[in-house]
């Protein structure tokens, strides 16, 4: 694999990081700032929404310089965003510094995972879309704890001028590693919109919504469930988020080499598996074992359908492949969104704290229903339903660079 993959997992790492770090970090910030849970909890809201509407924004916006440029520019945003975090004198500017950070989210791994496939052959284009997102699971395991305990111990502050430190960290690696490659030649706009039209591109994102959605459907809800469920001590919740992130470590790197090999019938076994282990969570979350070892099953399952859809999305809008990339990362989020408020509605519905599990079972079989149609359909037409760019033949790849 090469080295400007490394640059480009840097990045993600503290994307994140950053990402994530915050659900740890609410009490002691909104202590500082003097506000309840439930506002500082905008935190989280605004940076979810600022990547599902930063995503195709951003990306719009960097169709008339290259790829390399652009994601020095999201880095340089994501340091920006963060240092205004680490130094806001009050909770609307650090809100305000949240979003600034999370506008660079969605359109770095979109644009990301177009230049990761780019670096190598063919037949390791997953994997190499794995490998960059590496960084971002490897941030649950590593980065988040750290961060937390980091936030914790000698303030949030701190955490956050070091999160804007690893971002100076992947600039750097993007501009000496990255090759930069010249811009698209006769992609405009309109031939990347032109990939929303595809259904086979719908259908995948529709299948990042439900799928991911279904594992945060029950780990949004985690802590609670260990808690007064299984009977796990309140301290316990950080290491059984570190196994969760073990398992999207693994399932990651699964995940990108098999799609590669058989990227449907990949889809086919994690997301059918997702659903099943989902399903038994809401047994195995009384035992303290098997809920921990379910906990890692999900990260592991949810995350192998990762590099699979990412490079399904690539494959179907491959004339024009940088936006629906990009809108697929924001996919990831309105599952999250979607799926937590789900979990909220069970759970205020008196169904217990299990219930999210269900729900997760559900979303996930849903995707599963999606990625079954969606083969139907291609064996149907009896050929990829890609987009097509500047007139080229249905069944040829565009001579487009991308």
């Amino acid at each position: 694999m090469p080295l400007a993959l490394l640059a480009l997992a840097i990045g993600a790492f503290g994307i994140g990081t950053t990402e994530f770090v915050i659900m740890g970090l609410l009490p002691e910030v909104a202590g500082d700032y003097g506000v309840s849970i439930p506002t500082a909890g905008y935190l989280v809201t605004g940076y979810a929404l600022g990547v599902m509407f930063g995503a195709p924004l951003m990306t719009v916006l960097g169709t008339k310089i290259s790829r390399k440029r652009m994601l020095m520019l999201l880095m340089g945003l994501f340091i920006v965003g963060n240092l205004l975090s680490a130094l806001a004198p009050a909770f609307s500017v650090m809100l305000i510094g949240r979003i600034v950070a999370s506008l660079a989210h969605g359109a770095f791994f979109g644009i990301g995972a177009v230049v990761a496939a780019d670096l190598v052959a063919p037949d390791k284009k997953a994997g190499a879309i794995a490998m960059m997102f590496t960084g971002l699971t490897v941030a649950n395991v590593v980065g988040v704890p750290l961060g937390t305990l980091v936030g914790q111990s000698v303030g949030w502050r701190v955490t956050f001028a070091i999160v804007a430190a690893l971002g100076v960290v992947g600039l750097v690696g993007i501009a000496r590693l990255v090759p930069d490659t010249p811009k698209a030649e006769g992609v405009r706009l309109r031939h990347e919109l032109a990939a929303f039209k595809n259904v086979q591109v719908l259908l995948a994102m529709a299948m990042t919504v439900l799928g991911f959605g279904g594992v945060f459907a029950a780990i949004t809800y985690i802590a609670p469930m260990m808690t007064h469920v299984t009977g796990f001590a309140d301290g316990s919740v950080t290491w059984l988020l570190v196994l969760f992130g073990l398992g999207m470590v693994g399932g990651n790197l699964v995940g990108g080499r098999f799609a590669d090999r058989a990227l449907m019938p990949m889809l086919y076994v994690s997301l059918g598996a997702l659903s099943v282990v989902l399903a038994l969570f809401t047994l195995t979350a009384h035992d303290k074992l098997l809920s921990a070892i379910t906990i890692a099953l999900i990260g592991a399952l949810g995350f192998a359908t990762v590099p699979p859809l990412q490079k399904r999305v690539l494959d179907q809008a491959h004339g024009a492949p940088t936006l629906a990339s990009a809108v697929n990362i924001g996919a990831f989020n309105l599952g999250n969104a979607l799926s937590a408020w789900l979990g909220g509605l069970v759970i205020a519905a008196g169904l217990g704290y299990t219930a999210p599990n269900w729900v997760g079972a559900v979303l996930a079989a849903g995707a599963l229903v999606l990625a079954l149609l969606s083969a139907a359909l291609e064996r149907r037409t009896g050929e990829p339903g890609t987009v097509v760019t500047g007139g080229a033949p249905a069944g040829q790849r565009a001579a487009v660079h991308h």
